[in-house]
């Protein structure tokens, strides 16, 4: 959704509805698999065609760009060794090769199509990109964002929303890479082997590649990581399309950032019934009277949400809009696995990006994050392999684990996946209510959360202040549905911090 995703997933299988109910908010390897998805209306229920409906049946139109760059590629057969092999070139793997080349450590990048443009809409938050001085690769701007609770209640949000410029902000990263010395090699990595001090990588054209360290950063899909304990995510899933219209009704001068209304189902039951116990919500991007990004998004469920769910609820939502799409130009299908435990820490692939769980589990949001992320690691693999010592190996393995999750940013995660677990819980009516009562609190706490820029000390008082500012119903909702994750929380942090 707002962000999101470095890699696509498959959507879920359009199974048949059954008879009877059951973001906050985008690879080189193998495709994982799903649970088993919730479904949520009644056996060939349809949305009554009309011409509002026929979006479903346009293709898009524009075909998959790729960059003009004259990679230097790194010759396997000179049995050169690299320091480091980044496996991915999406915005986690092109940042991390950008900022560890910088210290002069010798960088490849492995990926089977280097210069193919990322798929995914990126949003961010204006002020996170210029704290990073990434700000000239937004393509557009919002100077607020909006919140639909309801048909009653609107919330407005006093802070700049931006959209990523895919080609600018990839493009940069690759000039800061090929001004470091990043070499490149366009292949798909099948098998990683280690030994004491250097790992090595078998690719699909028969190459092997050596390095001192290995990372991961192909995606969420990726085969290469490994866990200790069950991956119990939850799941955001989401439908896009950039989208030429006849006209919208959204204001150029606001993105809507969740529109949680549920009147476009007044003459659909059985998805109405669906929405008010797995709600979905509407994400726009209004960028003239005639073009807009419209994303139908399940913020988190488990199992995941059915796609041809998401994609009947907004067809019924478009028509109750009144907006007629006439030509599509992007479609977008993402399911971004959210929370569940981090990698097995440390171990000898290095992780950056989606799978190495920095997605922020209650809201779905990382590219903003990775971008932030990736030079803290990169100083950390720097410290070692930067070094006249050369520390590699285990300590190597350690270092660079550690420095990405810190006990303090361990124990954060840990809130926000219980901010996750509690939000499974709420059904659309409960979902109003909290985000009534969360756009209200002071902020600098909402901003803080969704940019996961609080301490666990300022997490613990925007709980306070949440619940000072929640409505009873949402009190209730709390102190009834919260204490199971919130004992597993407090047994989580517990062993966070022996």
């Amino acid at each position: 959704m707002m962000d999101t995703l470095v890699r696509l997933f498959p959507p879920p299988p359009p199974l048949l509805l059954p008879t009877k109910i059951s973001q906050l908010f985008h690879a080189s390897s193998p495709p994982c698999s799903f649970p088993k998805p919730h479904y949520t209306g009644k056996r060939f229920s349809r949305v009554q065609s009309s011409k509002y409906g026929n979006f479903l049946d346009l293709k898009p139109e524009s075909t998959p760009e790729v960059l003009d760059f004259d990679l230097p590629r790194l010759d396997p057969s000179s049995r050169s060794r690299v320091d480091v092999i980044i496996i991915g070139t999406g915005p986690a793997g092109l940042r991390l090769a950008e900022q560890v080349s910088q210290y002069g450590i010798k960088v490849c990048c492995v990926d089977p199509s280097p210069l193919s443009m990322w798929p995914n809409n990126y949003g961010v938050w204006v002020d996170e990109f210029e704290s990073l001085e990434l700000e000239s690769c937004l393509d557009k701007t919002w100077p607020m964002a909006c919140v639909h609770i309801d048909d009653n209640k609107t919330k407005y949000l006093d802070r700049p929303y931006g959209r990523v410029s895919r080609k600018k902000l990839k493009k940069l990263l690759m000039e800061r890479c090929l001004s470091n010395g990043v070499k490149f090699h366009k292949a798909k990595v099948w098998k990683i082997e280690h030994k004491e001090f250097e790992s090595l990588i078998v690719c699909d054209d028969g190459n092997e590649l050596k390095a001192s360290l290995v990372v991961d950063a192909s995606g969420f899909a990726s085969s290469f990581i490994e866990y200790d304990k069950p991956r119990n995510h939850g799941y955001q899933i989401a439908h896009g399309i950039l989208a030429e219209v006849e006209g919208h009704p959204f204001d150029l001068d606001k993105m809507v950032l969740m529109d949680w209304r549920d009147s476009h189902l007044g003459n659909e039951p059985y998805l109405r019934t669906g929405n008010s116990r797995f709600p979905t919500f509407l994400y726009a991007m209004p960028f003239d009277s005639n073009l807009v990004f419209l994303e139908e998004t399940s913020l988190v469920s488990r199992p995941v949400l059915s796609y041809m769910e998401i994609k009947k609820r907004m067809v019924a939502r478009l028509r109750h809009l009144g907006i007629r799409v006439k030509r599509i130009l992007e479609v977008e299908k993402c399911v971004v696995p959210m929370g569940g435990p981090l990698p097995r820490i440390p171990q000898s692939v290095m992780a950056i990006g989606g799978t190495s769980g920095i997605v922020h589990p209650s809201t779905g949001y990382m590219v903003a994050r990775t971008m932030a992320l990736a030079p803290v690691l990169a100083e950390a693999i720097a410290e070692c392999l930067g070094s006249t010592r050369m520390i590699r190996g285990k300590s190597l393995h350690e270092r660079a684990w550690n420095g990405l999750w810190t006990t303090e940013r361990r124990c954060v995660r840990q809130y926000y996946s219980f901010g996750m677990e509690t939000l499974l819980k709420l059904d659309l009516n409960g979902s109003r209510r909290f985000f009534d009562a969360f756009f209200d609190l002071d902020p600098y706490y909402w901003q803080g959360f969704l940019s996961s820029r609080l301490s666990l000390r300022e997490l613990a008082l925007l709980s306070l202040s949440l619940f000072g500012h929640a409505s009873f119903p949402s009190r209730f909702d709390i102190v009834s549905k919260c204490p199971v994750p919130f004992v597993k929380m407090i047994s989580n942090l517990a062993l966070e911090t022996m």
